[in-house]
């Protein structure tokens, strides 16, 4: 779909070696894998968290001209789910053609139902999403 995934994490670029190595979860893997050692990065994101030395888990979806579009931060041990990762980038891309329209939650892809904002809408979704 035209994204640049890259991973980053403050781990050295030895330690993704072996994980790609070793991790059959990570074998098919062909994005890259960015090293953070020193958690700049993870500052810049404010994933970074200073009493642990760790980052949070943080997905970014960052536009072609720098902005940032989404991000969600999860706790260490709380997984991504690639199915709503997808469905937000899609959402983004659909939206950057139709800035006026809005995706609601259980938008998945172009031809779903999308909604027009505006004052008229609130407290009317449920309508304008089920008539």
């Amino acid at each position: 779909m035209g994204a640049e995934v890259i991973t980053v994490s403050c781990d050295t670029q030895f330690v993704h070696l072996a994980w790609q190595a070793d991790e059959k979860e990570l074998a098919d893997v062909k994005y890259q894998m960015g090293a953070d050692p020193t958690g700049n990065l993870a500052r810049t994101f404010g994933v970074y968290d200073e009493n642990t030395g760790l980052a949070l888990r943080g997905t970014f979806i960052i536009s072609p001209d720098g902005t940032l579009m989404n991000s969600e931060v999860n706790f260490y041990n709380m997984g991504r789910n690639i199915d709503e990762l997808m469905r937000k980038f899609k959402a983004n891309l659909y939206l950057s053609k139709k800035a006026d329209e809005g995706c609601p939650s259980k938008w998945k892809d172009d031809g779903d139902k999308t909604l027009k904002p505006s004052a008229k809408m609130v407290g009317k979704v449920h309508e304008a999403l089920n008539d």
